[in-house]
């Protein structure tokens, strides 16, 4: 089926060449309470932000799991931020498990 859309369609939509990129991870959590949690929780999102990215998902206090992209307009998350995700989780000694997909699309989850 041909894609006849125009091109401020196609932006208004984040398709094609206007799609945004992002990634999904999941892990299993050792945390004892929610306490312990938040304050984990509240860590991942400060690193998170300083990469210039956004993070939407959630979990409790044996499992968690996230979409991340990127915070500015029509930008992608890029393979240089799953790998620093990625060692950021690693490095928590309460963090196990560590899945992290592909870039998808963030938008549509293509």
């Amino acid at each position: 089926m041909p894609n006849n859309k125009s091109r401020r369609l196609r932006k208004k939509l984040f398709l094609d060449e206007f799609a945004m990129l992002g990634f999904n991870i999941s892990c299993s959590l050792d945390v004892k309470d929610s306490d312990e949690f938040d304050a984990l929780l509240n860590q991942l999102v400060d690193f998170i932000e300083t990469q210039e990215l956004s993070i939407e998902g959630g979990g409790d206090t044996t499992l968690f799991s996230a979409l991340i992209y990127s915070n500015r307009r029509y930008a992608s998350a890029t393979n240089d931020d799953i790998a620093a995700i990625k060692t950021w989780l690693d490095k928590n000694d309460v963090i196990n498990n560590v899945t992290v997909s592909e870039l998808i699309d963030a938008n549509y989850g293509i």
